[in-house]
């Protein structure tokens, strides 16, 4: 029983650090609430739509729970990421783009799941352009997001 357990802790393990890896994560000098804006900011600037923005801290708050603070903003630009859908509808579950700002301990991390891991995930035959360019889009919009004031 223990080398089950101790080789389903292993396994867990190495899934969790193959997850990691497909992360994008990125420190910030300023705190949750002005990261989010600033990269709010950022999109309404560009081509990219503003979905939604989450607040998971007020939510928590709301429940009578507490946690520390988080915000994903969910933005995408529908030219780029429809014809990705249109490939391979599954994309819809992560389209359009999140980006998580979170605190944790005392830092601030901005981070999303990299591009090359959505390619990987999905069938994207023939989109290494419109792949790149998210990928280069989100590293800028985020790049901006933490530069400092």
């Amino acid at each position: 029983m223990r080398r089950l357990l101790a080789s389903i802790a292993l396994g867990l393990a190495a899934a969790n650090a193959a997850h990691a890896e497909d992360w994008v994560v990125k420190s910030s000098p300023h705190d949750v609430t002005v990261t989010a804006d600033r990269l709010e900011a950022i999109i309404a600037d560009g081509p990219a739509t503003l979905v939604a923005r989450v607040d998971h801290q007020a939510a928590a708050a709301d429940a009578g729970l507490t946690m520390d603070p988080a915000t994903v903003l969910i933005f995408g630009n529908p030219k780029v990421g429809t014809p990705l859908m249109q490939a391979d509808p599954r994309a819809a579950l992560d389209l359009p783009l999140r980006v998580l700002i979170w605190q944790q301990d005392s830092s601030t991390n901005i981070g999303y799941l990299s591009v090359e891991a959505l390619a990987k995930r999905y069938d994207f035959d023939g989109a290494d352009e419109a792949l790149a360019g998210m990928a280069q889009a989100l590293d800028r919009m985020t790049d901006g997001a933490v530069q400092p004031e």
